[in-house]
Formats: structure tokens, C-alpha cells, sequence
């Protein structure tokens, strides 16, 4: 059983400084669990408390049937990959596979059995020979993944193992552990600060800010219903587009704007508190491509990047922008530019046969269907939406 329990775990270090705080998961025998938010969130210290690099300050771990709060790393029979590849340089690719069953006094005929297995599997078979100084980034990786794998484990932990790859090697790689653990099959809990990767690999993905869990969901839920505001800044890319809003009857007023809310999709009972509106760039669209029941607006064509298959237009708002700083990564251009800005840089993405040009106004369709609504103070979603933390 690999079924993995997290029962109010916490991780306090030097100076009072809470890395991981209460956290409480089940992850499910045989599941890709992924744990993502943005940096000094706590991810890897939580990983790393499951597999027993750091000991927790209070709370306790279940694997299968067995406590192992206390158990030493090796008791716990977890097999872990990390951003560092870790391969022993003078060993071949065969023995850096071996050298775990080895180490445990593994028959010769067995290592050479699953040693073999795992080289077809991950498409090493022709490199069994050659040392890691002769091998690429994705073939590294590959190898560091097999010594993992052929340990034959309970769980798998992966802390960013991807993140030394260029940008088309990170793509494959993911398809490749997609297929690998369909495979397998074996638990997997899987470390990253990119939000695609987490949405692209977690059958479930559990977001995390200041050491505790904002909400624990498949991936298309966290997109489709975050939980707060942070879960709806983070998940999407491009970003959520966030500005302070005004419900004036049936209408919600943001900007220079004031559109027709949905009858099914609009908070109650919120009179006096400050709203915060989230819009995704796809509930935008070029009116000319758009269902005429829909509202729409006319602005005016700040930045527009066409990329063949789609096509981002980016339009101001006079009204302060809405920024959840921590859920700004730095990899993500359009949010930075977007939190130095002094009014509200709104995206929209458009059919590319969109007849817009920069500098040129535009009318867009916008969906009131698919608004979100959050509570300013507290950032909770008004519409009830997400499951929260429990997982």
C-alpha cells in the first residue's frame, strides 16, 4: 500500500519560523499528487518531512499501514528524485542504475533483470554504456528517474526534478512521466513552483501558501472554482484578470464598465464589503466572433501577440489593479508587468482572425457566466466555490 496520510503536520525551524503549518492529506494509493505554490511556501520542507530528510515539530505520517514519523529515511521505503540529478560521474549508466540493488545485496541475475527493464522503459537501453558526462539534460534526468524506479517503492517523491531542462525538454519529460506512471502506478508526490506543470501532471494538486494548503482539488476544479483569491491568481496562465468591482442592482460595475451580471453567477448577502472580480482572458471575446447575447465593451488595444492558433489583446482599465503579490511568479511577464502598473492591464484572448491592431479600439464580448467573485478582506470566494484545504 502506498497510500500516503498527513495528520496535522508541522515544521518549525530556528527563530520561530513556521515552514509547514498543520498541514492535513490524504493522498491516495497509487495517485500523482502535486504540492505547487510560489517560493518559501513550504512544498519542499513538506516533501521532505514525508520522506524523513527533516523531522517534523508536530504531527504524524502514516505509509500504508505504518506510522513513520520517526523512522529514519531509509525504513521508509520511498525513493526520491531531485533538481539535482545526483549521478555518481565515473559509474556507467548501467551501474548508477544498479548501484541501489547493490547496495541491498541484490543477486547479480535480478539487477541485471531490472536493470534492462527500466533502460526500455524510459528509452536508455542504447546508453547503458556511457557515463553521465556523455549523456544530455533530458538523459540525465532519465537515469535519475530510473534509479528511482527500479527500487520497485512504495511512493515516489520528486522535488522539482524538471526544472534544470530547457523549455521543449520540460514538455517531453512531462509527457514521459504521464506515461510513466500510468505504467506504474506507483504514489507519486511531486514538488513545483510552475503552475502549468502542476495542472498538466496532478490528478489532484494541492496549492500552498505560507506553509498550509489553500486548497486541495483536480486541477480543472482549482481552475474553474479557487477557493480564495490567491488559488485564483496563482492557477491560469495567462493570470486571472482581478479589479475591485460595485454591484449596482443587476449590473457589476468595474472600471468605466458596467455589465449585466448572470442570474445563477452573482454573490448575495455582500452589501458594504470591498468585491474583488475575476475574469479569465477566455471569457473575453472579439464581439465579431462572439454570440450576440452577450454584453460587451469597447476598449482600446494596449499590446496584442498573435501566436497562430490564438491571439492575446491586452487593454487598460481605469480603476487600481488587483494584485496578490505572492501568486506573481517571475517567470510569468505579463503578471510583473502587470503588478507595476498605477491603473488595471486587463488580457483578453481572441480569435486570431480578430481583425485588432494596436492603438485601435476594439468591441469584446464578455461572459457574465463565468465571473468570479471574492471578498476583498479575506479573499474567500463568494460564490462558495472550491473545497478548500481538507484533502
Amino acid at each position: 500500500m502506498g497510500q500516503i496520510v498527513l495528520e496535522d503536520v508541522t515544521k518549525e525551524f530556528g527563530g520561530g519560523v513556521v515552514a509547514v503549518d498543520g498541514v492535513s492529506m490524504t493522498i491516495g494509493d497509487g495517485e500523482f499528487m502535486v504540492l505547487v505554490g510560489p517560493s518559501g511556501c513550504g512544498k519542499t520542507t513538506l516533501l521532505r518531512t514525508i520522506g524523513g530528510l527533516e523531522d517534523v515539530s508536530a504531527g504524524r505520517i502514516f505509509i500504508g499501514d505504518r506510522d513513520v514519523t520517526g523512522l529514519a529515511p531509509a525504513a521508509r521505503d520511498l525513493a526520491m528524485v531531485f533538481q539535482n540529478y545526483a549521478l555518481y560521474p565515473h559509474m556507467s549508466v548501467r551501474k548508477n542504475l544498479g548501484y541501489g540493488l547493490r547496495v541491498r545485496r541484490t543477486p547479480r541475475k535480478e539487477i541485471d533483470r531490472r536493470v534492462g527493464e527500466v533502460a526500455r522503459m524510459l528509452g536508455l537501453d542504447q546508453l547503458l554504456d556511457r557515463r553521465p558526462g556523455a549523456l544530455s539534460g533530458g538523459q540525465q534526468q532519465r537515469v535519475a528517474m530510473g534509479r528511482a524506479i527500479i527500487r520497485e517503492p512504495a511512493a515516489f517523491l520528486m522535488d522539482e526534478p524538471l526544472s534544470n531542462l530547457d523549455a521543449k525538454l520540460r514538455v517531453g519529460m512531462r509527457t514521459s512521466l504521464q506515461q510513466l506512471h500510468s505504467r506504474l502506478g506507483t504514489t507519486t508526490v511531486y514538488v513545483t513552483h510552475d503552475q502549468v506543470e502542476a495542472m498538466t501532471l496532478g490528478q489532484r494538486v494541492a496549492v500552498m501558501r505560507d506553509g498550509r494548503v489553500q486548497q486541495v482539488d483536480a486541477p480543472q476544479l482549482l481552475y474553474e472554482e479557487p477557493a480564495n483569491l490567491f488559488v485564483a491568481a496563482f492557477i491560469g496562465s495567462p493570470a486571472m484578470n482581478l479589479v475591485e468591482t460595485t454591484l449596482e442592482g443587476d449590473s457589476a460595475s468595474f472600471g468605466t464598465f458596467s455589465v449585466p451580471l448572470d442570474r445563477d453567477r452573482r454573490p448575495a448577502n455582500v452589501s458594504g464589503e470591498r468585491i474583488v472580480l475575476g475574469i479569465r482572458p477566455e471569457n473575453f471575446e472579439d464581439a465579431a466572433f462572439a454570440p450576440r447575447e452577450l454584453p460587451q465593451i469597447e476598449v482600446r488595444v494596449e499590446v496584442l501577440e498573435e501566436l497562430g492558433s490564438d491571439a492575446f489583446l491586452f487593454f487598460e482599465l481605469d480603476a487600481e489593479p488587483v494584485v496578490v503579490e505572492e501568486a506573481v511568479s517571475l517567470e510569468d511577464e505579463d503578471a510583473a508587468l502587470l503588478a507595476h502598473r498605477e491603473r488595471s492591464l486587463f488580457g483578453a484572448r481572441v480569435d486570431p482572425r480578430t481583425a485588432a491592431r494596436v492603438g485601435e479600439t476594439i468591441r469584446l464580448a464578455v461572459d457574465p457566466s463565468r465571473f468570479h467573485f471574492f471578498e476583498g478582506d479575506t479573499g474567500r470566494n463568494l460564490l462558495g466555490a472550491g473545497n478548500g484545504p481538507p484533502g
